[in-house]
């Protein structure tokens, strides 16, 4: 009995590995199921190739952003006053990523985060308590009970230039005093062009993950013609209502709305979408 048992389990693994090896094999030959194109800055692809890599999905880099974080006086005091505030608002991982290379962030900081993944930016830098909305974008932020009632209290917003414009005049419109601190920059630069080749030579289904409008904008203004017919025939993962109806605009007729920006959601919606 018990050798039968055994030559049962023995039979029951060749069967599983034999089907790992060919599920291999047939990814292998027949190649990514997607090519899912990122717009995000420059060296920020990482997370989603990890994510879109284990779907059996491949990643094209097509920056069209880099960040610059500012290192003058100016913009140090102006982290300094914010991390000083009754409440510190943090707009993007990228601005926790800036504050850290200039300023160290104390665990006690009464910190909100506009989303998961700054929030857990912010956790790994040390804070022990990030407040942040289910609903991550400004409105979810302004909608948070803590900021409800701000009248005559002191409100860092720690972001860039233009970020986030609904936010502090809002909260000025209730009452607080809004110290802000613009201490990095997403500037335009020219799209790599090792992901135009990549764009070019595709052999696939093409997806783009969109969590920026500023990014769809230049990388449209960029392309050449053919490809950027290319690229509207992508299926669009949008992150939010609004990038859905930006990507329209932009010509864009396979438009999906993921659950959010993060890497996980904009696959999931992939995955999950029919065809």
């Amino acid at each position: 009995m018990r050798i039968e048992v055994r030559e049962r389990v023995a039979a029951h693994g060749d069967t599983v590995r034999y089907a790992k090896l060919r599920g291999m094999h047939d990814s292998l030959s027949t190649g990514p199921r997607w090519y899912v194109i990122s717009l995000r800055p420059r060296g920020q692809h990482q997370r989603l190739r990890d994510v879109a890599r284990r779907a059996g999905h491949a990643v094209i880099a097509l920056s069209p952003l880099r960040i610059r974080v500012h290192e003058d006086t100016a913009s140090r005091d102006a982290l300094r006053e914010a991390l000083g505030c009754d409440v510190v608002l943090f707009t993007s991982p990228n601005a926790v990523a800036a504050a850290r290379a200039l300023e160290p962030l104390p665990d006690d900081l009464p910190a909100i985060a506009i989303g998961d993944g700054t929030r857990r930016a912010l956790r790994r830098a040390g804070v022990d308590h990030v407040e942040a909305p289910a609903r991550m974008d400004s409105e979810g932020v302004l909608n948070l009970p803590r900021l409800s009632d701000v009248t005559d209290q002191r409100i860092g917003l720690v972001s860039a230039p233009g970020g986030r414009d609904r936010i502090a005049p809002a909260l000025r419109a209730r009452g607080a005093q809004v110290l802000r601190a613009d201490i990095y920059s997403r500037e335009p630069c020219g799209l790599p062009r090792t992901g135009l080749r990549a764009l070019r030579g595709a052999q696939g289904r093409l997806a783009l993950a969109l969590t920026s409008g500023e990014a769809l904008d230049l990388a449209v203004a960029q392309l050449e013609p053919a490809d950027l017919a290319r690229l509207r025939q992508a299926r669009v993962l949008a992150a939010s209502d609004r990038l859905v109806e930006h990507a329209r605009r932009l010509g864009f007729a396979d438009v999906l709305r993921a659950d959010g920006p993060r890497p996980s959601q904009l696959v999931a919606a992939l995955n999950r979408a029919p065809g």
